[in-house]
């Protein structure tokens, strides 16, 4: 017992002091949606994404994005705000 005492204190990991870097997803279009984002005062939904990437208003389109802003909220790299509307989080 004095052994396990003194030895699972040492053995438990040190908190990280900073959180993990998110990456950024290599395709093109991810890297223009940041851009929009970047640009962007208030958050926005995928269909002014899309105007903003000069895409045609089509629900294809429209659904890929959204998609796309999906997965960067899952990562933590945009938030949600409430259903369909997406923003930086704030620093």
């Amino acid at each position: 017992m004095r052994i396990t005492r003194k030895t699972l204190p040492a053995l438990r990991e040190p908190a990280s002091p900073t959180p993990p870097t998110v990456k950024l997803p290599d395709h093109p279009a991810y890297q223009q949606i940041m851009a929009v984002f970047a640009a962007a005062d208030a958050p926005l939904r995928a269909r002014a994404v899309c105007e903003a990437m000069d895409l045609e208003i089509a629900p294809n389109n429209v659904n890929n994005v959204r998609l796309r802003l999906k997965r960067l909220a899952e990562r933590g790299i945009l938030i949600e705000s409430e259903q369909g509307l997406f923003a930086k989080p704030q620093s």
